[in-house]
């Protein structure tokens, strides 16, 4: 299956709402408690907001950036180290459109195969190894015939981090020979804050992150992601290539508020290190459950036993749950899904139907 055939999670509307359905969507890596309530009981606000144009130089919503990277990740932002987009997939675009050949290790978020496609460039691809890690040499040599690299941090499906003590062999090349380092942080929350590569910025020009507000906070409505760099020459290239007023006002007014709601980031990171123990310990008994790899996001890649995806993507649908079918993230096959971690009633609720399965004479050959 090529990147063009690309599907992502989070389709609820194909098989569910357009047909009058509800379902329980375990292909869409969202924060379960939902919408922050600090945004809620402000979002008459936005109703005033829009009745007039938003700041062009969006000064107040990259102070509360910067509050937020130095609270929680111990880095002192620049307004100018700041590049904002209408979700991280503009971001992604964005830089992604400056570089022309691009390393790119899989199975990886297939937005980046697809914008380099877009944009005319060239992939070289780095296989990630049987434990679903990154292969730091492989990546290292490749990089001699490209311009630039992409990875995820976590990575997406597997849910895999980022080896600092390893990665900074690459970092240092990269610095050394004019090439770029695109970071994904869109799940980094989902890690406890833990594994950010973003104060590496301070003493590397070559790194360039990206960070969104969709995952962690529950809101892909709003569209809101951001680029974090100290290299003025790639700001420079994006910013001249964007329209302006690019983040509306309800995005605006959400990030001011979300980004100091302490009590739901309390609460989130307990939730993720609670169910992510739990779930993927549960998962691992299932007898149609090959591998469980290991994860720090709020998703994890499982390996089927004796089923393909198609079949297993069509038993859930049949009972309300919509799954992630992997087949189509490049380097791997029919084998492989990604289940989204949920709350524990709803995870109790998948859990149970794949462990009905082998009773099924459905699923016999």
């Amino acid at each position: 299956m090529s990147e063009k055939d690309f599907i992502h999670g989070g389709d609820i509307y194909t098989e569910g709402l357009l047909k009058g359905r509800a379902l329980i969507d375990f292909s869409s890596n969202i924060n379960p408690k939902g919408v922050p309530e600090s945004f809620k009981k402000h979002i008459n606000e936005g109703f005033q907001m829009i009745e007039r144009y938003p700041d062009i130089k969006y000064r107040s919503l990259k102070k509360d950036l910067i509050y937020y990277n130095e609270k929680y990740f111990n880095l002192k932002l620049r307004s100018e180290d700041i590049v904002l987009g209408n979700g991280a997939s503009e971001i992604i675009d964005m830089i992604l459109s400056y570089l022309k050949t691009v390393v790119l290790p899989v199975p990886s978020f297939s937005e980046y195969g697809l914008s380099i496609e877009k944009w005319g460039g060239n992939v070289i691809y780095s296989k990630l190894n049987e434990d679903m890690d990154y292969d730091y040499l492989d990546i290292l040599e490749k990089l001699k015939e490209a311009d630039g690299l992409v990875m995820g941090n976590p990575n997406n499906p597997n849910g895999g981090v980022i080896e600092e003590e390893k990665f900074i062999s690459i970092l240092d090349y990269c610095e050394n020979n004019g090439k770029i380092v695109v970071i994904d942080e869109a799940f980094i929350e989902m890690n406890g804050y833990d594994g950010s590569l973003i104060t590496l910025i301070e003493n590397y020009k070559s790194l360039f992150i990206i960070r969104a507000l969709t995952k962690f906070f529950g809101v892909p409505g709003i569209r809101m992601g951001y680029g974090i760099t100290r290299n003025k020459k790639v700001l420079k290239y994006i910013i001249e290539r964007q329209n302006p007023w690019n983040i509306n006002s309800f995005a605006e007014l959400c990030t001011h508020y979300v980004l100091y709601d302490e009590e739901y980031i309390k609460d989130s990171i307990k939730w993720v290190e609670e169910e992510r123990e739990y779930f993927t310990g549960e998962l691992s008994k299932i007898p149609i459950i090959d591998k469980v790899y290991k994860t720090r996001a709020n998703y994890c890649l499982c390996k089927l036993k004796d089923m393909k995806d198609e079949e297993l993507y069509n038993y859930c649908l049949d009972k309300g749950v919509l799954i992630r079918r992997a087949s189509n993230f490049k380097g791997l096959d029919n084998k492989y899904v990604r289940f989204a971690i949920k709350s524990r009633e709803l995870n109790n609720i998948l859990l149970n139907i794949l462990k009905d399965i082998p009773n099924k004479k459905v699923l016999e050959k």
